[in-house]
């Protein structure tokens, strides 16, 4: 069994296999050999054009046709190309196709042949145009490099994100450039990224943030040449090759300082393509042959029936020819260890123990006891192997092995590797089945990560085996995402009608979590189908989503309905400016009249942002209370006196329309009050205008307008409480003490003569304080005396009113430095105990 599983291997410095994978059914008019063929990395498509400097005829339309087919040999899709001369193409880490045309505009298209955008490398490149191009990995996804027609070289290190940037220019920069590549280090730093260039021997490195280019140390070549023809670095960036114009093959370090081989390969002629498989081979290609050179100076050639293409893939080669899709790769480690011929290795034992086990011999028992001491590492070796192998037999095999030797350990931690690879092994043969066609490898799978293959399968549309993977591999919102994008292209689909597809989505998407429906909306709103869009709307259940989307629609009244049915304030203020601005004005009052919390919230805003439209809703509802309260805002908004006026008169009018005859007479005296000011204003040259009665009365005091003043108070009936404490507060604060003394002797005060006290002491008059204190009210006596610092007073008005609490007050707030009056305190005290 052994040699049959190694009979694919061939050894270089350690061994490889080659294998086929598909067997290609092509369906096109012309062979290989007049391609250009690109593959996209980790089992991608195949993209496929005629090459344009081939001269042969051509039977078909003179355009070219850039088909591509899956891993299989099927058809995608096709693109008729009609914009100008394609200088390159390749593919994104998205799938998408890139196809750089000599302007330097680089358009974008999906796998199934649609268009998605277009970015320029700039305006130098389009007056110069592209004469070489390349895409390459880096740290920050795909890359793109070119170098015009006077060899001025610029560089995107993402095309999802495009950003242009120049590289230092060659010194003689009119020679030509004999081959050249992008060397990647694999760091997370955009300045790791250069261009190695070869002129003649001349190898120069062009790197970012550099003002100039470098020329390397010339690499070591045992055997003489004049010109590089060929270079390509390792996909970790740390080993190049080249090949030159003696026939010999050059392999070293990156910066060309160690020499790792040179070997003669017997071509004088540039290959067709070169390129490494993994970082330890390098796969050359002339006409039908295919040599294999690893750093050993080993090699091995297969000769081929016809034309080929290369894939490089980040740890194996894909070989394209009219029949087969082969693999190349070195071979792992632990399926060397087990599968080697004469292998003593713990997991060749165990695999021979679980067949003897399966034909019922005792000889298993022999093969277990020679493991046993190894036992876990050969269930873990079987386990790796298996994840490694293509074959599914052979699958099968190590799986049986590693569950047979597992029978004989208790460790958790192998049980859940063993668990995850036949997770993964049967996600694996899936996805690698002829009916899906993208040949994987373990490793390639781990790199993407499992999200990023699903995106891979809901990318080529295959959304039911998507599903069965997320479920499979429970992937958190693994359904979430195949269902939306399923949804999203469902609503593509012109064929179907809109009940139908709204209804099979409503039905397939109900118990999703995480559903966005307004995406899928959007979509069909993009596509042209708003009555789709509309339907589905209605399975939204977040009117925040819902709304914005039905606004773009120019589904107003909807929205609307959809926003007051939510609540959200804010959601109704966006719906009702926008619908302002787009409807007429009589629509848009009809509209919002039957809506009462967006009526209610449009009179809100309008009453903060636009008073005029406030009183045309109001005049249209005859809300004569409303209209007042706008002329109401106006007067006092306004400082002209015949504007006030006029705002007051037609607040006025309204109220007596609305026969609220307190609301007339108010806005009456307020205009009349009005008049009054202005006159005043002229009179004293000082503002009056807009001031209230109690400020009117107030500032007619301090200009000692006292007569006005009583006439103003008279006139509009101001409460004599008020008017007795302005002339108070006036007095006081004019100094006028003998005049306020008498003031308190017209006649009995309506507020007391505390508010006296209170102003002499605000004033710091304690002497003029002590006339009114006698004349304040007995239960407050006391306290005012205290409050002016009259202790003696104070103690002997408690005394007088028989109060032995008021005469402690009096004590505890008598400063203790004062002993002569706490003294006769005390006496008192004593003289209203002794007569108790």
């Amino acid at each position: 069994m052994s040699a049959l599983l190694t009979a694919d291997w061939f050894q270089l410095d350690s061994y490889y296999r080659k294998f086929d994978l598909y067997n290609m059914l092509w369906s096109m008019d012309e062979g290989l050999d007049n391609m250009i063929v690109s593959g996209a990395a980790y089992g991608g498509p195949i993209a496929v054009v005629r090459d344009r400097k081939q001269f042969v005829r051509v039977a078909t339309t003179a355009k070219p046709v850039i088909t591509i087919y899956n891993g299989v040999g099927n058809i995608i899709s096709k693109i008729l190309w009609n914009s100008g001369v394609l200088v390159h193409m390749g593919w994104s880490d998205a799938e998408q196709l890139l196809c750089v045309q000599e302007s330097g505009d680089v358009l974008i298209y999906d796998m199934f042949g649609a268009y998605q955008k277009t970015f320029s490398m700039g305006q130098e490149v389009r007056d110069t145009k592209v004469c070489k191009a390349q895409l390459f990995p880096n740290p920050h996804g795909i890359g793109l490099a070119i170098i015009t027609t006077t060899n001025r070289m610029f560089l995107v290190s993402n095309v999802s994100d495009p950003k242009v940037r120049s590289l230092p220019d060659l010194p003689r920069p009119n020679l030509t450039i004999s081959c050249w590549c992008v060397l990647s280090s694999g760091q997370h730093s955009s300045s790791q990224i250069s261009i190695l260039i070869c002129r003649d021997k001349e190898v120069f490195k062009c790197q970012l943030g550099e003002t100039r280019a470098i020329l390397n140390m010339k690499a070591e070549f045992r055997n003489p040449y004049t010109q590089v023809l060929s270079i390509v670095p390792s996909q970790n960036g740390r080993h190049v090759a080249l090949f030159t114009d003696s026939g010999f093959l050059w392999i070293g370090s990156a910066d060309f300082k160690n020499k790792y081989c040179e070997i003669d390969t017997g071509f004088i002629k540039q290959p067709k393509e070169l390129v490494w498989c993994g970082s330890q081979a390098i796969i050359g290609h002339w006409d039908d042959t295919m040599c294999i050179y690893g750093f050993n100076a080993q090699n091995i050639t297969y000769p081929y029936d016809g034309p080929f293409h290369l894939i490089q893939e980040m740890d194996c080669v894909r070989v394209i020819s009219e029949y087969t899709h082969e693999l190349i790769q070195k071979v792992p480690i632990v399926v060397d260890k087990i599968f080697r011929i004469n292998s003593t290795a713990p997991g060749s034992y165990l695999v021979e123990a679980s067949k003897q086990f399966q034909k019922r011999s005792h000889r298993a028992d022999e093969y277990i006891r020679l493991v046993k001491p190894d036992l876990s590492i050969a269930v873990q070796d079987c386990i790796d192997a298996a994840a490694f192998e293509f074959d599914t037999d052979v699958q099968k095999m190590l799986i049986r092995a590693a569950q047979f030797g597992k029978g004989f350990l208790l460790e958790p931690a192998l049980t859940e590797h063993y668990v995850k690879t036949c997770r993964w092994l049967r996600v694996l043969n899936a996805v690698r089945d002829t009916r899906v066609a993208i040949p994987l490898t373990y490793l390639q799978v781990q790199n993407l990560g499992e999200r990023v293959l699903l995106d891979r399968l809901i990318w080529r549309r295959l959304h039911c085996l998507a599903g069965h993977i997320a479920s499979y591999l429970q992937l958190k919102d693994g359904q979430t995402r195949v269902l939306s994008h399923w949804a999203c292209y469902k609503v593509t689909q012109p064929h179907l009608d809109n009940e139908s597809a709204a209804r099979e989505i409503g039905e397939k998407l109900r118990n999703i979590p995480g559903i966005s429906y307004s995406t899928i909306a959007m979509k069909a709103a993009e596509k042209g189908r708003k009555a789709l869009a509309i339907k589905i709307l209605e399975y939204e259940t977040h009117s925040k989503l819902q709304v914005p989307l039905l606004l773009s629609l120019e589904e107003g009244v909807i929205a609307l309905l959809k926003a007051t049915a939510s609540g959200d304030t804010d959601l109704v203020y966006i719906v009702l400016l926008h619908l302002k601005e787009k409807m007429g004005k009589h629509e848009f009052e009809l509209t919002i009249r039957s809506l009462p919390l967006a009526h209610a919230l449009y009179i809100k805003y309008c009453a903060g942002h636009n008073r005029e439209a406030l009183r045309q809703v109001y005049v249209q509802e005859d809300d004569f209370h409303g209209q007042a309260s706008t002329h109401i805002r106006d007067a006092i908004d306004q400082t002209n006196p015949g504007s006030i006026e006029a705002s007051l008169i037609s607040a006025r009018e309204c109220y007596k329309k609305g026969k609220n005859d307190l609301g007339a007479s108010i806005c009456e005296d307020a205009r009349k009050l009005c008049k009054q000011q202005s006159s005043l204003q002229e009179t004293y040259g000082t503002s009056f205008v807009g001031l209230s009665l109690h400020d009117t009365v107030g500032k007619l005091l301090k200009e000692g307008e006292v007569k006005l003043a009583e006439k103003l108070r008279s006139e509009y009936k101001m409460p004599d409480r008020r008017y007795w404490w302005l002339r108070i507060l006036t007095m006081a604060e004019k100094g006028e003490w003998d005049d306020l003394e008498k003031f308190s002797k017209t006649k009995k005060s309506p507020i007391g003569y505390e508010p006296f006290v209170d102003a002499c002491l605000s004033r710091g008059q304690k002497d003029e304080a002590l006339k009114y204190l006698p004349r304040c009210r007995d239960d407050i006596k006391v306290k005012y005396y205290v409050k002016a610092e009259f202790y003696e007073e104070a103690a002997q008005v408690a005394f007088e009113q028989k109060d032995e609490s008021a005469l402690f007050f009096v004590q505890n707030k008598c400063p203790l430095r004062e002993a002569t009056k706490h003294e006769k305190i005390s006496a008192l005290l004593e003289q209203l105990a002794a007569r108790k």
